[in-house]
């Protein structure tokens, strides 16, 4: 009997395209020596040869093969999906790579009609099958439609498994082709089997593909408020965030602020309390807000949050007339970032608004007018710091300039330019809080 090696050689010179389907080994070898051939040239990357011994196994599909107690039939089908995707990917001509692909597609069909459901893993190879035809179909007769066929099967089979393999890839692809085919009712139905299951970054994914496939917010607000009954706390939270965002969307103001009230009793988190701070601003009453808005300041996470919170607490007490809280919320927003515009032009709003209140619809004195180089200093500080209010800054500069004292004003109260100017009690009481010194214009 010839050698292992020299029949592999032999057969590698006369053998040197893929064997027609046969049920008997090939070249006269017995099954072991056949299988022996088929297995090293797997290991060596032997395509040929592998897919030429290959073809034997697959066709003849023997269970068991005598000499060798550990034969796995189901493996060897495995292998030669392999082959042909490794002969396939080595291969330039467009028409060999595609028969080599077309017979993969062949072996996965013999393995349907070689195994029955309880002899293998069916989702395992659902799974495989829509991958590969995922994957090589503009090299194949098969097509997207056919990958999507068999993910749906692995779907089908077990949809735990499916909605967390690969951290949910394959069920993004699944939901985002059936929200590009506009089956909505299909959709919506694996959605609700996958959220239990479903990672983070599914879940994302599921919620863009709901907001993607509603036609409209009202119908999302319909979808919505029919699961809110029987959803759990979790899931209610959820639900409610959505449906805050769609009745404000929609202007619809009670049940917005009904829902963020919600959202607050059950978990006061930042975003909620926030949220609820944002539903008294829209109502003027910065009273309520405010009390919200440092709360949430507290549960603040960064230093851009916190900076934004400062200031729309600033502005609340500024409303409120309360200017002294007012400015001392706009410092804390500089101490966060001193190179925000913003924060400095709150103060010079502040001040000026404390102009109009001493004067109380009075004519402004000179003393009222002083306190305008105060507003415009801090002006010019947010232009120059911040080249994104820099414009904004100037031109509330030079409408105020109109404001300041006239050079009569400077000459009767002898007040000389360049020289610093305290802005204080000496001026007018309602001034006493301010305490800042400025310069003469």
């Amino acid at each position: 009997m010839k050698s292992l090696t020299s029949i592999f050689f032999s057969i590698l010179l006369l053998a040197p395209i893929v064997a027609e389907a046969q049920s008997e080994p090939p070249s006269g070898m017995n099954e072991l020596e056949a299988y022996a051939v088929f297995t090293d040239a797997v290991k060596s990357d032997e395509y040929q040869m592998a897919m030429n011994f290959g073809t034997w196994i697959i066709e003849a599909a023997p269970r068991e093969l005598e000499g060798h107690p550990g034969f796995d039939l189901e493996r060897q089908f495995d292998r030669m999906i392999d082959m042909y995707a490794g002969a396939a990917e080595n291969e330039k001509d467009p028409a060999i790579k595609s028969d080599y692909l077309n017979k993969a597609a062949d072996v996965f069909n013999k393995l349907g009609n070689t195994f029955s459901a309880d002899e293998i893993d069916i989702y395992s190879w659902e799974l495989k099958e829509g991958r590969f035809y995922h994957e090589h179909r503009s090299n194949m007769e098969k097509t997207m439609d056919d990958a999507m066929q068999h993910y749906m099967n692995a779907y089908e089979t077990d949809p735990e498994r499916f909605t967390k393999e690969a951290d949910g890839y394959y069920a993004e692809v699944v939901l985002r082709d059936l929200s590009n085919k506009g089956e909505r009712d299909r959709a919506f139905e694996i959605m609700d089997t996958m959220s239990p299951h479903a990672s983070e970054g599914l879940k994302d994914a599921i919620t863009e593909t709901r907001e993607s496939l509603f036609e409209s917010p009202g119908e999302r607000i319909e979808f919505y408020e029919s699961q809110l009954e029987n959803a759990g706390d979790a899931e209610r939270e959820e639900i409610l965030v959505n449906l805050r965002d769609l009745y404000e969307q929609t202007e619809n103001v009670q049940k917005s602020e009904d829902a963020a009230l919600e959202l607050y009793e059950m978990n006061p988190n930042m975003e909620n309390t926030r949220s609820v701070a944002d539903i008294y601003l829209s109502d003027g009453d910065f009273s309520k807000a405010v009390d919200y808005l440092l709360e949430a300041e507290k549960l603040a996470e960064s230093d851009g949050v916190r900076h934004e919170l400062m200031l729309e607490i600033s502005e609340s007490y500024q409303q409120m007339e309360e200017y002294q809280k007012a400015r001392e919320y706009a410092r804390n927003a500089i101490n966060i970032d001193e190179n925000s515009g913003d924060s400095y032009m709150r103060i010079a709003s502040i001040y000026a608004n404390t102009i109009r209140s001493c004067v109380d619809g009075s004519k402004l004195d000179r003393e009222d007018r002083a306190v305008y180089w105060l507003v415009v200093d801090y002006l010019e500080e947010a232009e120059r710091v911040d080249s994104s209010v820099a414009s904004t800054a100037q031109s509330q500069a030079e409408s105020y300039s109109g404001a300041m004292p006239s050079e009569e004003d400077k000459f009767f109260n002898e007040w000389t330019v360049g020289n610093d100017f305290q802005i204080d009690g000496s001026l007018k009481s309602c001034y006493s809080w301010i305490n800042e010194t400025t310069t003469v214009r």
